[in-house]
């Protein structure tokens, strides 16, 4: 195996599953991130709107990034086969 540390289309990062970290907050609710993508950070009341909001935050930091020819991490510890 090889590692690669760029893939050809923002379609293939949209796919990825990124190590996602909850962080749950003294006054309530989560603070909620993917360390893998700079400053891709949101917040929930619950663990299930965390994730949502995460989740739903990722594409648009992914398709923004692309767009602007940003360098895109892969999620940590990964590896492609070429």
């Amino acid at each position: 195996m090889k590692t690669q540390d760029k893939l050809t289309a923002l379609e293939d990062y949209l796919n990825l599953n990124y190590p996602i970290t909850f962080h749950p907050e003294n006054e309530g609710g989560y603070t909620v991130m993917i360390q893998d993508l700079e400053r891709c950070i949101f917040e929930g009341e619950t663990v299930e709107e965390a994730m949502k909001n995460i989740l739903s935050a990722k594409q648009p930091w992914l398709e923004t990034a692309w767009k602007h020819g940003d360098f895109i991490p892969l999620p940590s510890h990964f590896i492609l086969d070429n």
